[in-house]
């Protein structure tokens, strides 16, 4: 019952957030959301093996996937940031804030991945995982994974649709999640 408590409350304010994409099954949003619940049930599966034997193998793994998460997440905010021009405004409904970009992002990681917020998901996820690996919640993993590829190729239908030419030139120069892999 407490887990299914924490869960509930840790998706509360995924709900609020993503509650406009909810609506829109076939934008990079929804999928996104499925994607948070994924990590949110693994989380609240591993949260009491967090700090448990930690010099394991499986945390020693775990520790350096979620910085690596965090790093790509850094990188990625730093690059959206210092890419934004002042006065330029794009409104898009649909979009976060932050993801209403008006100029592509091709510098830091962006040169060698198109998405290092769904990377940084992506590592989150098998670092959260990894915590304390669970047969019965890989596939929640494998899940969170499939869904954020799906993001992703979403993400690139609305930025071709935004950008046009010059990004689908960008996508045959990086890869999509995983620097030098796919």
């Amino acid at each position: 019952m407490d887990r299914v408590i924490f869960f509930i409350a840790l998706s509360l304010p995924v709900i609020f957030f993503s509650k406009q994409s909810l609506f829109e099954p076939h934008s990079h949003g929804f999928t996104r959301f499925f994607s948070w619940e994924c990590i949110i049930i693994l989380f609240v599966f591993n949260y009491t093996a967090w700090f448990k034997e930690p010099f394991s193998a499986r945390q020693i793994v775990s520790w350096l996937l979620l910085i690596i998460s965090l790093w790509f997440l850094i990188e990625s905010v730093v690059r959206i940031r210092r890419a934004r021009k002042p006065g330029v405004v794009r409104v898009d409904e649909k979009l976060f804030r932050f993801e209403q970009t008006t100029e592509m992002v091709t510098s830091g990681i962006y040169r060698y991945i198109r998405h290092p917020m769904y990377s940084s998901l992506l590592f989150l996820t098998w670092g959260i995982w990894f915590k304390q690996p669970l047969w019965y919640l890989l596939p929640v993993a494998f899940l969170a994974s499939w869904l954020l590829y799906l993001t992703a190729r979403r993400d690139e239908k609305e930025c071709q649709a935004y950008f046009g030419e010059k990004y689908t030139e960008y996508m045959k120069e990086t890869k999509r999640l995983i620097p030098f892999i796919m």
